[in-house]
């Protein structure tokens, strides 16, 4: 998970098998400076938008990896081991009422990668 803030991605693996959840492992990774001056330039309309978004959103996805990897290795367990992995993605621009139209919020993620 990463936030508006733009603090840095958190990732927490988490065990569902028995009535109570059980943390396993979990880490916290900084974001990378460009990474983050790119994240929160796109907050505001710019040039070459599109281009510069999805390649913010893979190095937000390769930042989502090695959280992840990290959390793995404090919860001693290797990535066949995960059943499910989520990830909404970083916010970048929210506008919850527009004059006369629905609002939106857009988050940037490439899950695929």
């Amino acid at each position: 998970m990463s936030g508006t803030s733009l603090d840095g991605v958190d990732c927490v693996i988490a065990d569902f098998s028995e009535t109570v959840p059980q943390v396993r492992g979990a880490a916290h990774l900084e974001f990378p400076e460009p990474l983050k001056a790119e994240m929160l330039a796109l907050q505001a309309p710019g040039n070459n938008e599109l281009d510069r978004a999805a390649r913010a959103a893979n190095g937000l996805a390769d930042l989502y990896v090695d959280a992840t990897s990290a959390a793995l290795r404090a919860a001693d367990l290797r990535p066949e081991q995960l059943a499910a992995l989520g990830a909404h993605g970083q916010t970048v621009r929210h506008q919850p009422k527009l004059k006369g139209a629905p609002g939106y919020t857009l988050q940037l993620n490439n899950a695929a990668r």
